[in-house]
Parts: C-alpha cells; structure tokens; sequence
C-alpha cells in the first residue's frame, strides 16, 4: 500500500497565478494541484491536496492527519508568520512535516522573515518557485522510505 501524504495550502494560494505573478509565477492553482497528483503517482504516493483560507480549518485538517497520513507538507503561507495555533497542531502530528513557501520569505519585507512553524517540522524548502511541491514529495518520498523523522 502506498505511503499517503498531504499537502495543505493556506490563505491565498487558491489565486496562484492571478496574484503577485512576479512573486509566486504564473501557474494556475488548478495545474499546480495537476502537477502533484501526477508527481506523486511517479513517487508511488498516495496524496491529498488540501486548501483553505480558515485558520481553524488549516488547525482541524492539522489535527485529523495525524491517524490519516504518514507524512505532510504544509504551505501556511501568511499563516507561517502569525498562527501560534497552526504551529501547535503541527508539533501534535509525529510524522514527517515539511514546510514549504512559493517564495523566499528571507528575501521579503521583515514580517514575513519570521516562521513560527520552521521549528517543529522535519524540514523547509522555500524560494525555489512551484517546483518547491514537487521537491517537497520528492523529499517526503526519501523520508518515509528511509524511515526519517
């Protein structure tokens, strides 16, 4: 049985390539989500592909993946940088995490320098455009292979 992952995104990225295409790219929400599903088959994983705009919502799907999933990636976008609430629900979940931006959020305004998350997930992967999702299952592949935590 393949390893089952989730991707969960936070407020905004539905708009993908309407939004700050000189930030986050041109790609559309829909293709993005296209692009994982088929990188995932190649990895042998089995993924769901989450997004919201609820902080409470980001918390609940958080809190549900811990007997769901064996791994997460988690794209809280500008939930990184103010929800201690999103934060504690990631330290619950004792499977591989990894935190992923679009962006270089170290090469933006101040505010967005700071990730409440960083610290209670396996890993972080940030300013290297979409390809970052794909990196993202490729890395969540070698880590449950390899039984990394």
């Amino acid at each position: 049985m393949p390893h089952r992952i989730i991707i969960i995104n936070g407020p905004n990225l539905n708009l993908l390539g309407e939004r700050e295409q000189s930030q986050y790219g041109n790609l559309a929400f829909s293709e993005l989500k296209k692009r994982c599903l088929d990188e995932a088959k190649i990895q042998k994983l089995s993924i769901e592909f989450y997004q919201s705009n609820i902080e409470g919502e980001i918390v609940t799907k958080i809190q549900d993946s811990r007997n769901e999933y064996d791994g997460l990636i988690i794209n809280a976008a500008g939930f990184t940088h103010s929800s201690v609430s999103i934060r504690d629900a990631l330290d619950i979940v004792k499977k591989p995490k990894i935190e992923l931006h679009i962006s270089n959020i170290y090469k933006r305004e101040q505010f967005r320098q700071k990730s409440l998350i960083s610290d209670v997930v396996t890993g972080v992967i940030c300013g290297l455009g979409v390809n970052g999702y794909i990196l993202a299952i490729n890395a969540m592949q070698e880590l449950l292979k390899n039984g990394n935590r």
